[in-house]
């Protein structure tokens, strides 16, 4: 059995720490061989002096001075490298044959597409590789000819809900008429749209079920998140949007379903443990213990789905239609949505703006074909701008 060799973008981030967690309980399996981490110096230190990789990453020369000092202090002899040119690095010049693309944001995207590039084994994470740059990041792949394996609980539930001749096969070709994307509908789904006015940070990011960064938890709150995982599936499996639904699943158990031209429908459950997906694509084809307690079905009361309410769930008929639109619309969106958040979570914009300044500016920003990266970026850049002017009208 090889050692595979991976790098962790984003190790300080939760995808990042479960990752780690799963590596640490199998060492005969895997070395760490990159870390990165933008501001969260101290922890990476501790990840550093306790896998020793040969690289490792920070945003800016404060946080490498930091980090080279905490290193040597312990004789660790990672060599630290900082910026978005770095993260590439951490890539291509760490021996790695896996990458776990855990950043989250628009900064994750570059890096990603140098991992499927590069032919390497992606542990996709980062949605925006594929909700930004869809169709440049699966050429990436095609061209590099390395595995795309998807961490989000609910692709890599669809993912083991496929015959393993999918990789060779279009899916219309294996009788899969539908893919359902579970949601839980996050701390507000039973909460009338006039109730949250006044929704603090604190109560949006205090999600029922998993353990999720801040801003992902809003995302889940207002369901953007389940509108971008809609656009990746797009990408990931080649059915059409209209193919592809989006299931209200309070309990989080069903990760995801796929349903067949014979009547079958397919689920994977588990759960609600970032782990078990974790642990499924840095080993696949095989299974390993994820560290992650066995279900017991006959423990829980009972398991139910709805529709979503988009009236209730503004973002999500948002990402539907830049889904629907194409070209930098996604792009726009989740620019749009990035910039909307950050000003909800740390500078008072009101819950219920965020769907309205991603709407402005959706309507604003012109979408255009997303042709190269540097079109991508640019209306990426330009959709920032633009929301941050709305959000100071909106004050």
């Amino acid at each position: 059995m090889s050692v595979k060799k991976v790098a962790i973008l984003g190790s300080t981030g939760s995808i990042g720490v479960n990752t780690l967690d799963v590596i640490r309980a199998h060492p005969d399996r895997f070395q760490v061989v990159a870390l990165t981490a933008a501001k969260q110096i101290e922890r990476l230190a501790e990840q550093c002096i306790e896998f020793n990789p040969a690289i490792a990453v920070v945003a800016d020369a404060d946080g490498a001075a930091q980090l080279s000092r905490l290193l040597q202090e312990k004789k660790i002899s990672t060599q630290v490298l900082y910026g978005p040119g770095a993260l590439v690095s951490a890539v291509t010049e760490s021996g790695c044959d896996t990458v776990m693309a855990a950043i989250v944001g628009a900064a994750g995207l570059v890096p990603a597409l140098a991992a499927a590039q590069a032919g390497k084994r992606v542990l996709l994470a980062n949605k925006e590789a594929l909700v930004m740059s869809g169709d440049l990041f699966m050429q990436a792949m095609k061209a590099g000819g390395g595995e795309l394996l998807p961490i989000d609980s609910e692709h890599n539930a669809i993912f083991q809900c496929l015959p393993d001749r999918f990789t060779k096969n279009p899916l219309d070709h294996l009788g899969v008429e539908e893919l359902w994307l579970t949601a839980s509908g996050g701390p507000f789904r039973d909460m009338p749209i006039t109730d949250l006015a006044n929704i603090t940070p604190e109560q949006a990011c205090a999600h029922p079920n998993w353990v999720m960064g801040r801003k992902i938890s809003v995302d889940s709150a207002t369901m953007m998140n389940k509108g971008l995982e809609v656009i990746e599936a797009f990408w990931l499996f080649g059915l059409p949007l209209n193919q592809i639904k989006v299931l209200i699943h309070p309990q989080s158990v069903v990760h995801s379903m796929v349903r067949y031209r014979d009547g079958s429908v397919l689920a994977q459950m588990g759960q609600p443990d970032m782990r078990t997906p974790i642990a499924y694509g840095l080993a696949w084809p095989e299974r390993i213990d994820a560290g992650v307690a066995p279900l017991n079905l006959t423990q829980l009361a009972g398991l139910s789905f709805s529709e979503p309410n988009l009236a209730q769930f503004p973002c999500l008929s948002l990402a539907f239609a830049a889904a629907k639109t194409g070209g930098t619309a996604p792009a726009i969106l989740n620019a749009a949505n990035e910039i909307a958040v950050a000003a909800f979570l740390d500078e008072g914009l009101p819950y219920l703006k965020i769907a309205e300044v991603v709407e402005r500016t959706l309507n604003a920003v012109p979408s255009v074909s997303a042709g190269s990266l540097e079109t991508i970026l640019s209306a990426d850049t330009k959709a920032r701008q633009i929301a941050s002017d709305f959000i100071r009208d909106i004050r």
